[in-house]
């Protein structure tokens, strides 16, 4: 028996990822050794959870993933944890396609109870007919309790607390709006925890919990034995390669499980500042922030060049595929030659958001993944090939074009091979 809860919230902004990485940090303190998940495709949260943490963050989703391997890194993950905390995505019954692959739909898959958020800023006895529909709209979760959020005196929280006693859920205390610990967002999301004071707004975060919120009591109504599974990870029948993986501040969306999936050996480099590529079976180039990093990346020739005669395989996604085109225009309108390695041009000029989950088949191979960007391309690429499909979660065809060349496999999305490596190699090695 160990504590394991999700935390979810009616909507997005209701605080939820202030509330866990608070959370994660208090119980650290405590002396547990807390397991930080992330429900759904988010590959930032898992960052700012493993800061507050010290241990990974890990994704668990239910559309890019099979069932077992979701079982499989739960068990794995938080099997010599002392209590586990899965921040979950959007609303608690936001999916892809109604609730497939929502908070509430991993919540009843693992069977662990959610603490709800809820954002009560504006509300009182009315919090009442909200948990209610909560509590009773999807049976196979159990709500253990509720915080309620930006609430600042106590007569208010007292409103609150007997609304949620009403319907039978327990309220776990109230946190009084505290403007130091927000967390501001950045274009694709939250800042970035290398950003300065980070460590300090995690702590403040975890400190207002403290004061505020019955902990033990938390602790206390999520305790929940770990379910036993049966399953183990898939191994590749290539055999493992030597992956060099770009990582610094402009490439670094990483699934972790990908990297676990493929590699024998791993070597980072970097594209701002190596001049030299590692000596490796593939190159990896995920997704980032290379719009913000324009200047260094194309001053980097000696980079530049070693790409442009490299001839082995390459994986590149969003971001990296960004920087293997020609050029990228920033938000002023000034370009930046890349690599030249695909026949694109990107732009961060008049964005657009780009969401949601994909689906590709080449050659009848599916791949899933996620796609999240602002830049566009400048003209719209052709598909050099009639054996590649794009789809989204409902199926519907999109034009969002995968690149495949004879040693590289690119596009906006991001690719999730975790339970899924030989489909990856496969598309790669023709």
């Amino acid at each position: 028996m160990k504590p394991q809860f999700l935390i979810a919230a009616p909507h997005s902004g209701a605080g939820k990822t202030t509330v866990t990485l608070g959370l994660l940090r208090s119980l650290q303190r405590k002396g547990l050794k807390v397991q930080p998940f992330k429900c759904g495709p988010d590959y930032i949260d898992p960052m700012h959870h493993t800061i507050a943490a010290g241990r990974p963050g890990i994704n668990l989703d239910r559309f890019m993933m099979s069932d077992a391997h979701v079982q499989e890194l739960y068990k794995r993950n938080i099997a010599d944890a002392g209590a586990g905390i899965i921040e979950g995505v959007m609303g608690l019954f936001d999916g892809s396609v109604k609730m497939e692959g929502s908070s509430a739909a991993l919540a009843a898959f693992l069977d662990v109870p959610v603490i709800l958020v809820v954002n009560a800023k504006a509300m009182a006895y009315s919090a009442a007919a909200l948990l209610y529909g909560y509590k009773h709209f999807f049976k196979e979760i159990t709500i253990a309790g509720v915080i309620f959020n930006f609430v600042n005196t106590p007569s208010h929280y007292r409103i609150l607390r007997e609304a949620a006693a009403d319907i039978g859920i327990t309220a776990l205390g109230y946190l009084p709006v505290q403007d130091d610990i927000h967390i501001p967002s950045r274009h694709l999301g939250l800042h970035m925890p290398e950003d300065s004071g980070y460590e300090a707004v995690i702590d403040r975060a975890a400190d207002h919990l403290e004061k505020h919120i019955d902990l033990d009591l938390l602790l206390q109504l999520t305790l929940r034995p770990v379910r036993e599974v049966s399953t183990s990870l898939p191994q590749t029948h290539r055999g493992k390669l030597r992956v060099g993986v770009a990582y610094d501040a402009a490439f670094n969306f990483i699934y972790p499980e990908n990297v676990r999936a493929i590699a024998s050996e791993v070597k980072y480099f970097s594209p701002l500042k190596d001049t030299v590529l590692p000596d490796v079976d593939l190159l990896y180039f995920p997704g980032g922030y290379p719009e913000l990093h324009l200047p260094a990346l194309s001053a980097n020739t000696a980079m530049l060049q070693q790409l442009q005669q490299y001839s082995g395989k390459i994986l590149a996604e969003c971001g990296g595929m960004m920087y293997l085109g020609e050029a990228i225009t920033d938000e002023s309108g000034q370009t930046f030659t890349m690599a030249g390695l695909l026949p694109v041009r990107t732009s961060m000029q008049h964005k657009k958001l780009s969401l949601g989950y994909r689906q590709v088949y080449i050659d009848n191979i599916l791949l899933k993944g996620h796609e999240f960007h602002y830049s566009r391309y400048e003209k719209a690429p052709v598909i050099a090939s009639a054996d590649i499909r794009v789809l989204n979660a409902r199926g519907e065809t999109l034009d969002s074009p995968v690149f495949r060349t004879n040693n590289i496999l690119a596009g906006y999305m991001h690719f999730y091979f975790g339970d899924n490596a030989d489909s990856l190699l496969d598309c790669l090695f023709v």
